[in-house]
């Protein structure tokens, strides 16, 4: 991994970064070329979780950078979490989502909807590195269409007895911890949703199928099955009903969240094509002097450029209190997939050696095509895009 300026190392401090800022990328970019690129190959290779990284995440306190300290947390804000996203990305895909899943999505919401006793419970576990967590929304034949739960959660005495399976959760091999969607009412379709924190080797609770992907392979993906599993009614986050209302809220950071993972495989796959482009030669001059390989380069930069505006321009807002819905999924549009397309271009650009295991490139268009399908596809941003626009 190279240290290639970027957009972000030379836009001026003010409304999107403060020294703080600058700070947090300077310190997760030196441990990630340090203790996490030289190990992507291997963990993507051996479709490895890389259980040990996360505990030095922990250590460093960006397990838990946006919660508060009393909870365990660093405190910081939400342009601080998008910059460890997109620095861990861009040293290793899979660790990048996994981080992403862990705080978003396994972490974030118990600090957002849990009460005092749940947050005192799990957070600083979850900051510390101590326990690994998922959430799971997503079951089989539903994908997109969240609303259509199946998995159900009936209520008996002080705990609630969960039946149902969920696919293609991220971290679930390893969580200790699973926020899990349920249906408490199903005559209330959406509104009948509750959310539940699940303990890992919980009676009933398992992992039911592991998956073996095209991309992000050091990132554990599962199907999570419940048999009449007994969750204590203490374990619902925020009331009944409450669940899809939760979920949504959770994805409008999420999709940040997740265009920060494509930007830093973007700014990695960009930074292989530079390195490239400059050593390998043919007639006689490096390939960076002809015309094409300039302007493929000159097109990779403009646009991870502008992904960049677009992502920290929502964080910014996010940090400020403002909804986000129609920019954070613009940010996670754009970002995804022009990450597809300058992962393509860093392929072209390597030639042959591209679409051989030797080099990286390969890893990262993989890697980024998940950008396009987790968190909401391509399609579904574009439908949430043009409701903000009012049709």
């Amino acid at each position: 991994m190279t240290t290639t300026a970027t957009s972000a190392d030379v836009l001026p401090f003010g409304e999107f970064f403060t020294e703080d800022h600058h700070a947090i990328r300077e310190a997760v970019r030196d441990f990630a070329t340090k203790e996490i690129a030289p190990n992507a190959q291997a963990v993507d290779r051996e479709a490895r979780f890389p259980i040990a990284t996360f505990k030095k995440l922990g250590e460093l306190d960006l397990l838990g950078l946006t919660i508060p300290s009393e909870y365990g947390g660093a405190g910081m804000d939400y342009r601080s979490y998008a910059i460890a996203v997109e620095e861990i990305a861009r040293a290793c895909g899979s660790t990048g989502l996994s981080y992403a899943a862990h705080c978003s999505l396994g972490t974030t919401p118990i600090y957002l909807f849990g009460n005092d006793a749940q947050k005192q419970k799990f957070l600083p576990k979850l900051a510390r590195g101590e326990f690994i967590g998922c959430w799971a929304l997503t079951e089989p034949g539903t994908g997109s269409d969240a609303a259509a739960q199946k998995t159900t959660a009936r209520r008996q005495g002080d705990h609630y007895v969960l039946n149902g399976t969920k696919q293609f959760i991220t971290n679930a091999t390893d969580a200790d911890t699973a926020i899990i969607m349920a249906m408490t009412d199903i005559s209330q379709g959406r509104r009948g949703i509750s959310a539940f924190v699940v303990e890992k080797d919980t009676p009933g609770f398992y992992v039911s199928k592991v998956e073996k992907k095209l991309g992000m392979r050091g990132s554990p993906t599962a199907s999570l099955t419940m048999e009449d599993c007994k969750v204590p009614a203490e374990n619902m986050l925020g009331l009944e009903g409450e669940g899809y209302k939760q979920a949504l809220q959770t994805l409008e950071g999420g999709r940040i969240s997740i265009g920060a993972l494509a930007l830093g495989i973007a700014q990695a796959a960009l930074d292989s094509a530079l390195q490239y482009a400059k050593q390998r030669e043919a007639f006689g001059q490096p390939i960076g002097k002809f015309q094409f390989i300039q302007g493929y380069l000159a097109d990779m930069s403009t646009q991870i450029s502008a992904a960049r505006l677009m992502l920290y321009h929502a964080a910014w807002m996010k940090d400020h209190g403002k909804r986000v819905t129609l920019e954070g999924s613009q940010a996670k549009l754009f970002a995804s997939e022009i990450a597809s397309r300058v992962c393509n271009l860093c392929v072209q650009i390597h030639g042959g050696y591209g679409y051989v295991e030797d080099f990286p490139a390969e890893r990262f268009l993989r890697d980024a095509k998940l950008c396009e399908i987790g968190e909401g596809t391509s399609e579904i941003q574009r439908l949430v895009i043009a409701r903000q626009l009012g049709v």
